[in-house]
């Protein structure tokens, strides 16, 4: 039997799991493949290969993506989605960006015109509902998982479908850089788009840097890959080479431009000689774990004008978020247990901890460190099989100005969202066709 033909997986389906309690139980009864992983794989690496990767991505990201989906229901699914516009209504308010801006850097404070670009907002769906556990300006994995959606077979078609179009992520994600150009160039001509990471062909995700270039060459538009020291200023602009930079697609983890090698992007930003997205004003406003506790917060958000909705929204859907003090410290530490401590400024999960997980020893290292106690949200779970422990799953929302653009999830083993686990790695999201 041929366990990757999909008439074969809708008919084992239809045998074992067609007719769920609802859309969510699916993740604990429905171990049917949807996904072709060794194909996905093989197709990946026959596209990227063309372009300069080498290496068969199953030995080189064996974890990247799982062969099973994950079922979410519509009214969890609407309710990301009012987060997602909430927090955009919100972060437009002068009280909201002045309190948010009070601890940014300096260079958050300035305004180049535009939102910043693609945001990645993360749930975990806890026994209330989805909430919000962090928000990323420069999330990894959109056009990875979009090649994943397409590769992912309609299980049960007659009871789930993807909650979004995802044939058309490429598109709108092409539209969100143009969007970005346009509102702080307005009609120009759009030359040289450079992707920017620290020894981008040694990211994780560099496949998708590839996929990122190729995606502004096919709609003819030159771009290039590179670290941010192949980059100079001269004759008030930015050069790649013996090119002029127009549009710098920003993969790096420096978001206040603060390193030696980012001293020429900086500039250039700050002079207007080149677009950067995502920028670090929209880092300041959107992904700095503290501005959680702005977002949660009732007494701020009606003190700051949110709308009634907002502020109901958001109340619900952000765990309870504190800057972590020397006054409270003892206080947070005695209430651990609860908690997940998440470094300010952090991405991809680095130097977080969960309250329960946390030793003494790192607990003193951290009085050093800009830290937030966020109330711990537990994750929903995936089984993979009827024998093994259920994986922890998370839900990512590619968006931009308020609008979902693609549901992606991450099954994951550990503390963190991690691409080492068997059976897990990204994930493609159905939802069910009636209102369950």
């Amino acid at each position: 039997m041929n366990e990757h033909d999909p008439s074969v997986v809708t008919n084992a389906c239809a045998g074992i799991c067609a007719s769920p309690s609802s859309v969510e139980a699916l993740n604990n009864e429905c171990f049917c493949l949807a996904v072709d992983v060794p194909a996905l794989h093989a197709k990946l690496s026959n596209v990227l290969g063309v372009y300069g990767l080498r290496g068969a991505l199953a030995v080189t990201h064996p974890h990247l993506f799982s062969a099973l989906p994950i079922y979410v229901s519509r009214r969890h699914l609407e309710q990301t989605a009012n987060v997602v516009a909430a927090v955009e209504e919100v972060v437009a308010l002068p009280a909201y960006q002045s309190a948010a801006l009070a601890w940014a850097p300096d260079i958050a404070r300035f305004d180049p015109g535009s939102p910043g670009g693609l945001l990645g907002l993360d749930f975990h769906l806890g026994i209330d509902g989805p909430r919000l556990i962090e928000i990323n300006t420069n999330p990894g994995g959109v056009l990875l998982n979009a090649m994943l959606g397409q590769a992912q077979h309609a299980c049960m078609p007659e009871i789930t479908k993807p909650p979004t179009a995802v044939g058309r992520v490429d598109s709108d994600i092409l539209e969100v850089m143009l969007t970005e150009w346009q509102l702080q160039r307005g009609s120009a001509s759009l030359g040289l788009v450079a992707i920017v990471d620290e020894s981008p062909t040694q990211q994780y995700l560099y496949p998708e840097f590839l996929l990122f270039r190729e995606l502004f060459r096919r709609h003819g538009y030159r771009a290039e890959i590179c670290g941010p020291e192949d980059l100079v200023l001269g004759d008030g602009r930015l050069w790649l080479g013996e090119s002029s930079v127009d549009l710098l697609y920003n993969r790096l983890t420096d978001f206040a431009f603060q390193q030696p090698a980012q001293a020429a992007i900086r500039t250039a930003y700050l002079t207007g000689k080149v677009i950067v997205s995502p920028h670090p004003r929209a880092h300041a406003l959107y992904a700095d774990k503290r501005n959680l506790n702005l977002l949660g917060r009732r007494d701020f958000l009606q003190s700051a004008g949110a709308s009634k909705t907002a502020v109901e929204t958001l109340v619900a859907g952000v765990p309870k978020t504190e800057l972590l003090t020397p006054d409270n410290r003892d206080a947070m530490w005695a209430a651990r247990r609860h908690l997940f401590f998440k470094p300010s400024a952090g991405f991809g999960s680095k130097a977080a901890y969960r309250g329960d997980k946390l030793t003494r020893r790192v607990w003193d290292e951290m009085a050093g460190a800009s830290y937030v106690a966020q109330e711990l949200v537990v994750p929903s779970e995936r089984r993979t099989d009827a024998q093994s422990p259920p994986l922890k799953v998370d839900i990512r929302c590619y968006a931009y100005r308020g609008r979902v653009m693609l549901y992606a999830a991450r099954i994951y083993q550990g503390q963190t969202t991690n691409f080492r686990t068997p059976g897990g790695g990204f994930s493609p999201v159905l939802t069910a066709e009636d209102s369950r």
